[in-house]
């Protein structure tokens, strides 16, 4: 399957979402169709066998909307100052419009040609000043989806219409001020809804914007200040104390401290040597480095981050569906309920004799004041911007706190997670473990053991390997390849090394192969409980020792663990270590149950049993060997490192390789879905309130307007303050 994100324009509100989606998703070969009305947006899978890019931008533009590129997009107006312009001119003409209105309410002038020149001050501002919203209204009516603009170009017209009537002597109250005034209130809040939805997707921009702008190129002839992006794959630059380093790269020469604040969330600076790779846009502090370029233009950290937050922003939550199919028929039912408010104000005569009404006032009027106030207080749009304003605001967070979402569902199931399973290696302990205790039989000395170690483990890559690899070097051993080499994952591995069969693993391993370890397996249990893992070593079907292992513990486990304790998640760790050294481990950080023997291919099917037990699982593990377990999760939560942050199986990716991240990314997950929630309950809340009241003639037309755009800013600026849970963090 492939999958293409476009730009998109003509956006005005969650039907106009679902017209794009339903004409999309209609074409065979395409599994899914996605529009965030918030970014303006489409990303949608489809089977290029079957369908092409072009038959999708062709769909769109038969919907009534259009397709720009990328660049395009990102060259366009201000969508914010271009809203600005049509608010000021609409109230340039409208703010006469009122002052007349006053003065005819006023008794002090009331004449025929006050009311024409209300009628005629309110052209510009409906006709210039809003004529997108009629262009919106018409587009939409003609290809079968009618959106929020019919609601208000219906309602201004039904108003204007009134004041022409009354020009023409017909006895009916003029509304052709509130026709101005309702668009000129429309125009301001979709002015003020452009600025807000601005800030909320102001995040990726900033990411970009971090890049630095220029390189110190090293050349045969010396150094060389070239722009940032003209940097290729292999090029050496120089890098000096304050400056931004130009993009990915591995340092080639000198020392330094960075500050990689903007990457990963993490304040205090990293020191960075010969060999340590460096990010993109980070600011290197103190020494002058030389850096190799490893990594240039879109693969670079910075622009991975800003994709992986752009697809998250363009996701739906699975709580949308409800707005969806709310939204889908919204429009539609409106105008049948003003239709009906209309026609009953008209002709059932009670309708006059409410407390409320006006009773000089014709049954006409009553009827046209109801039916315009339904028209305009109906808001789909604060049901359309509910979530995706929320998930925008809350990937942004999420970016510059070092933690990328990359599954929009994980959210919502995240404040259900009842338990935490964690992986030892390379989660709670720092995945770099070393040779702590060597112990031999007799007749062996630890040169020889060490030497048929290292030969079973020259070509691994799995941690303990490097830890005997390590010792044997620092030994001046010298590892040599094995012949016939076996392993069963998780056990050990067996091997001819100088033509003896060699054995390396677990006790129960090696006893298993017949193997006689004699007082062996009392010292390694000894060792375990000691927190250290353990293999023995047998040569010819005669055991020669044991090597004991240990990893150091994270920093931050204790407290990270605490923090999970506390957030009322019970904890437990799965592992491939035996009982004795993961509960020591646990004990340290007070985990609450340990799943202990664990072969790699068996997490997954751990994880699903405890989901069983205890409800909904998040999995945090290094994204490598714990991929399967993190698929299986209900929540899969993947530390990376450094620029390693592709790690496609989790549903979060904490780029700072810290696992207070997993903490933060469990209580932003959980603040971002309860903004979700109180979106959509208010704009649910709202409509249900607002349009009863509005059908009753309680409302006066240009109050339900303020009301429906203030609706809208409502959600924005509510999901906005999520930006303030990451001071909290």
């Amino acid at each position: 399957m492939d999958k293409a994100s476009l730009a998109l324009t003509g956006l005005h509100c969650a039907a106009c979402v679902q017209r794009v989606e339903k004409a999309v998703a209609s074409l065979p070969g395409v599994e899914s169709a996605a529009v965030n009305l918030a970014t303006s947006t489409g990303t949608f899978v489809y089977d290029s066998d079957t369908v092409s890019l072009d038959d999708i931008v062709a769909k769109i533009q038969d919907a009534g909307y259009s397709v720009i590129d990328t660049q395009e997009a990102a060259n366009a107006p201000d969508e914010s100052q271009a809203a600005r312009r049509r608010m000021v001119t609409a109230w340039l003409f409208a703010i006469p419009v009122i002052l007349l209105m006053v003065l005819e309410m006023a008794g002090v002038w009331r004449s025929t040609v006050a009311d024409l020149m209300m009628v005629v001050l309110s052209l510009p501002v409906l006709f210039y000043a809003g004529r997108g919203v009629y262009a919106s209204a018409w587009k939409s009516t003609r290809h079968g989806a009618p959106n929020m603009d019919v609601l208000i170009a219906l309602g201004t017209l039904a108003a204007l219409s009134t004041g022409i009537m009354k020009v023409l002597g017909m006895g009916i109250a003029s509304y052709a001020a509130v026709a101005a005034m309702i668009m000129g209130i429309h125009l301001t809040g979709r002015y003020l809804e452009a600025r807000a939805r601005g800030r909320a997707s102001e995040a990726v921009q900033k990411l970009l914007k971090l890049a630095a702008s220029t390189a110190w190129l090293i050349t045969p002839e010396g150094e060389k200040e070239v722009p940032a992006s003209a940097l290729k794959v292999g090029d050496l630059f120089l890098v000096k104390p304050g400056e931004k380093i130009a993009t990915d790269g591995v340092v080639e020469k000198g020392r330094s401290s960075v500050d990689e604040s903007i990457a990963t969330g993490e304040s205090l600076p990293v020191e960075k040597g010969e060999g340590d790779e460096v990010i993109g846009a980070t600011v290197n502090q103190v020494g002058t480095i030389t850096v190799r370029a490893t990594k240039v233009g879109e693969d670079t950290f910075l622009s991975q981050v800003a994709r992986a937050v752009q697809e998250f922003q363009g996701q739906k939550v699975p709580i949308q569906k409800l707005a969806d199919r709310v939204t889908a028929v919204f429009v539609p039912v409106i105008l049948g309920i003003s239709l009906a408010t209309f026609l009953i104000w008209l002709f059932v005569p009670a309708m006059a004799n409410l407390p409320w009404v006006d009773a000089g006032a014709s049954s006409l009027t009553l009827a046209v004041f109801a039916a315009v106030a339904v028209l305009v207080i109906s808001c789909p749009c604060a049901l359309g911007l509910a979530t995706p304003t929320a998930i925008m605001v809350g990937g942004g967070v999420g970016a510059e706190l070092g933690i990328l979402f990359r599954n929009p569902e994980a959210i919502q199931v995240a404040k259900d997670i009842k338990v935490v399973a964690l992986d030892k290696t390379g989660t709670l302990t720092v995945g770099n473990p070393s040779v702590i205790e060597i112990w031999c039989m007799d007749g062996f000395d630890e040169a020889h053991l060490l030497r048929l170690a290292a030969a079973l483990e020259y070509a691994s890559e799995h941690p303990i390997a490097r830890a005997v690899l390590e010792k044997a070097r620092e030994a001046k051993i010298e590892a040599i390849a094995p012949e016939d080499f076996a392993s069963e994952p998780g056990k050990g591995i067996s091997a001819t090394v100088d033509g003896k069969k060699v054995v390396l693993g677990k006790i129960e391993f090696v006893r298993a192969k017949g193997i006689d370890v004699g007082g062996l397996a009392k010292i390694a249990e000894d060792l375990q409980h000691r927190g250290q893992t353990v293999a023995a070593v047998a040569e010819n079907g005669a055991a020669v020792g044991l090597i004991g292992v240990a990893d150091t513990l994270r920093p931050e486990s204790v407290e990270a663990l605490a923090s999970l304790n506390h957030m009322g998640l019970r904890t437990l760790m799965i592992t491939g270590d035996n009982e004795v050294t993961a509960r020591a481990i646990a004990d340290m950080c007070n985990i609450d149950e340990v799943v202990s023997d664990v072969l790699p291919t068996e997490k997954a099917l751990k994880v699903r049993q405890i989901r069983e037990r205890y409800g909904k699982v998040a999995m945090i593990g290094d994204g490598i060997n714990d991929a399967p377990a993190l698929a299986e999760a209900d929540v899969g939560i993947a530390i990376g490192t450094g620029t390693d942050i592709a790690i496609e199986s989790a549903d979060i990716t904490l780029v700072s390789g810290d696992l207070n991240g997993a903490v933060r990314a469990i209580a932003l997950s959980r603040a971002i879905f309860s903004k979700i929630r109180q979106n959509l309950f208010w704009a649910f809340f709202y409509n249900v309130i607002a349009i009863p009241v509005a059908g009753l003639g309680l409302l006066h037309p240009m109050i339900a307007e303020a009301a429906m755009a203030l609706s809208s800013v409502n959600v924005v600026a509510n999901s906005l303050r999520l930006r303030g849970v990451k001071k909290k963090m």
